[in-house]
């Protein structure tokens, strides 16, 4: 049996301030394969955003193991941590996240940019990805200067121009009109396919999990209900 790409193992998250403690997430236990496309689905509140930001390495779990390409994030200092992030994982995120006052191709850049790569190297990548999404004549635009569908390429073009062995999309299409979506994950499901990366994408949509994933989770109340 092969090892899975991503592997949670009871992972709980609490959150503590003075005497107030929440648990986002209690006892979770899931994985997902190299190649794979989960769609996770909850109300908002239910803990689908915590568990995204424990696989992408940008928060640490109060207990359980998280292991992604056989690395336990929670063995990692923050340094390692950060290559993490920067080498295996791409996020897509509803609200974009771009820098305004960044150019499309600028935008794209930045993870390269933290990643060391020399700027002529970042460059030719962050234009062939932005091609690749259909938006090779708008590299010089700002985001101001772009359509809401044309944002969200933009964003999912810095997502994947590392590369990533796994994506989290958090809501991707949810400022997006019928169309757009349809495009954009046309656009999507073709690069996912074509570098076989393992995808877990958060939406309120049934209809978009049902059509889109291999799988379906469901988080109600921090706990995982079904698989």
């Amino acid at each position: 049996m092969s090892t899975p790409h991503v592997e949670l193992a009871d992972v709980t998250k609490i959150y503590e301030s003075g005497s107030l403690r929440v648990t986002a997430l209690s006892g979770v236990t899931a994985t997902i394969a190299a190649g794979e496309r989960v769609a996770l689905l909850g109300k908002s509140g239910s803990g689908k955003s915590t568990l995204l930001n424990l696989l992408g390495g940008l928060d640490r779990a109060t207990s359980g193991r998280i292991c992604v390409c056989q690395r336990r994030l929670d063995q990692l200092t923050s340094r390692q941590l950060a290559d993490f992030r920067f080498s295996t994982v791409g996020m897509i995120f509803q609200s974009y996240n771009l820098i305004d006052s960044k150019t499309a191709l600028a935008n794209v850049e930045l993870p390269l940019v933290f990643a060391g790569t020399s700027r002529q190297q970042r460059r030719a990548m962050a234009a062939r990805t932005l091609d690749a999404v259909g938006l090779g004549d708008r590299l010089q635009h700002l985001p101001a200067e772009l359509s809401g569908g044309e944002q969200q390429r933009v964003a999912i073009a810095r997502a994947l121009v590392n590369r990533p062995t796994l994506l989290l999309a958090d809501e991707p299409t949810g400022n997006l009109d019928s169309e757009t979506v349809s495009e954009v994950m046309q656009m999507l499901d073709e690069d996912i396919t074509r570098h076989s990366i393992a995808v877990l994408l958060v939406t309120h949509d049934e209809e978009l999990a049902a059509g889109f994933a291999d799988r379906l989770l469901r988080l109600k109340d921090g706990h995982l209900v079904d698989d």
